[in-house]
């Protein structure tokens, strides 16, 4: 692509050398550069790009777009200089890969709890009703039935420009995508055009990256900050933050709830292990997802399609017909012993709580609940001992254990955690830094009727350790131990 037709999706501040030429592909990593590619220099987290400026035209970028003029500029080498280079990023990706989001329809979900189930669902559902679709989410990727491997929830600029690209390539009606809070704060959805945006809930995480409450909703809210007048923005108005995310939106925004007023309301009629049976919208509804926090998901999930314009009765078939996204309230039975486990992402004290709160209500009149959970490493220190809490407050039993440690110490992190186990709750807490020790002395402490919750990882398939991700599975420890 010629380099002046890309600087029209942006508004550079200064440029210098030959801007007559043409661009192979977009780098933002200066290793990756190669003869022909335009070098974005981002000032991320822990690295500033504009420091290997010169190992990226070294080997072989001709053009570099900066935010800090260079004090000195290689012969034959084009300089764009830009206000906010990762906005530029996601700006110029999207221009280079062909506007793709404006390709075929694009619905970003966002929230702190939900996200995964609601685009997994909402992924699923369309297919069911005969669509092409993508998926990005953090368990996978998808284009149609082809599954992608997923690194980050949501990826960067030009990595996803190019997959919303293969997407509408391969004929994709609708694009379903989890935007997480660092990806609206890092620009990475610069560029794209949304037809509807989901506000899911949000409640403590991820302050180890946004120090403050206020600045993870700020980051939450710029989703529905950058809508179109032409796209949907649907909140969830039980959540008392809801209203606020669409303070400026350009957007129409709709409500869905199951307490305050909304356009799209459902009320819970019976919840089991088998599932829900709601009336959604004024129809009797069954679906194979238990849990008030399902209910909110699938009622997400109606919303969405009826504002793209599907056919209710339609939705609501094909709805019934789904199953919940890897590693959110999967279920593992034991039918000799019956014992139940089950195995949850459930990786914040709202969330926690939330999966916590179901159980106490499914379980049967002897029925106990064990509780395995752990914190990872490297990350909010501050909900650690928030978790312990809401694990001691709601279960029979619990083991602390480890999550993924990372460089941290798994004892140092199981004592932040131990900080808030209520006194009273200490004689039922057992710590196992062995996670795979933990799940298996909570299958040896099940008695008949219990129900075991293993919390924290989910869909995930190994446990980073010292850098290391070593093969790990929940579920697969769990129909181990249970056997």
């Amino acid at each position: 692509m010629q380099l002046q037709e890309l600087l029209r999706a942006i508004q550079p501040v200064k440029t210098a050398g030959n801007l007559e030429r043409e661009i192979t592909r977009i780098d933002f990593d200066s290793r990756k550069a190669v003869k022909g590619s335009a070098f974005v220099a981002i000032k991320g987290v822990h690295n500033d790009g504009h420091t290997y400026l010169d190992k990226a035209v070294l080997n072989g970028a001709e053009v570099v777009v900066v935010e800090n003029w260079p004090e000195q500029l290689p012969e034959g080498i084009a300089c764009i200089q830009v206000s906010d280079s990762a906005q530029a990023l996601g700006l110029l990706a999207s221009a280079f890969y062909g506007y793709p989001s404006r390709q075929l329809r694009l619905v970003g979900v966002t929230g702190t709890n939900g996200k995964t189930t609601t685009a997994t669902l909402l992924f699923g559902l369309h297919q069911a009703l005969g669509y092409k679709c993508g998926l990005i989410s953090t368990i996978e990727n998808k284009i149609g039935e082809e599954v992608l491997p997923s690194l980050y929830t949501t990826p960067d600029a030009v990595a996803l420009n190019g997959l919303l690209a293969d997407m509408a390539a391969r004929g994709c009606d609708f694009a379903f995508m989890e935007v997480s809070s660092h990806a609206i704060d890092q620009k990475r959805i610069a560029g794209l055009e949304f037809a509807g945006a989901v506000f899911t809930n949000i409640t403590h995480d991820h302050l180890d990256y946004h120090k403050t409450f206020d600045n993870y909703i700020r980051a939450k809210k710029a989703l529905f900050d950058g809508l179109s007048k032409t796209a949907f923005a649907l909140v969830n108005t039980d959540d008392r933050r809801g209203m606020v995310m669409v303070q400026n939106t350009r957007a129409t925004v709709h409500r869905y709830a199951l307490r305050s007023l909304a356009e799209f309301k459902a009320k819970i009629l019976e919840n089991s292990l088998e599932g829900l049976h709601l009336e959604l919208d004024g129809f009797d509804f069954y679906a194979r997802l238990a849990g008030e926090f399902n209910a909110y998901n699938l009622l997400a999930v109606y919303a969405v399609a009826v504002l793209l314009g599907h056919d209710k009765a339609e939705v609501l078939t094909a709805l019934s017909r789904l199953k919940t996204a890897e590693g959110r309230f999967d279920t593992i039975s034991d039918s000799e012993r019956r014992i139940t486990a089950i195995v949850d992402y459930a990786h914040t004290p709202d969330a926690l709580e939330k999966v916590l709160q179901t159980l106490a209500k499914l379980r049967g009149a002897t029925g106990r609940i064990i509780t395995v959970t752990g914190c990872g490493g490297d990350r909010d220190k501050a909900k650690r001992p928030l978790m312990a809490k809401a694990a001691c407050e709601l279960s029979d039993s619990v083991i602390l254990t480890s999550d993924n440690p990372r460089s941290e110490a798994p004892e140092d992190i199981l004592a932040d955690m131990q900080k808030g186990v209520p006194i009273t709750a200490a004689a039922k807490v057992l710590t196992i830094a062995d996670r795979r020790q933990a799940i298996r002395t909570a299958c040896h402490l099940a008695q008949p009727g219990d129900l075991i919750l293993v919390a924290g990882k989910g869909h995930e398939k190994y446990q980073e350790i010292q850098g290391v991700k070593y093969p790990f599975d929940d579920k697969e420890e769990l129909r181990a131990a249970l056997s």
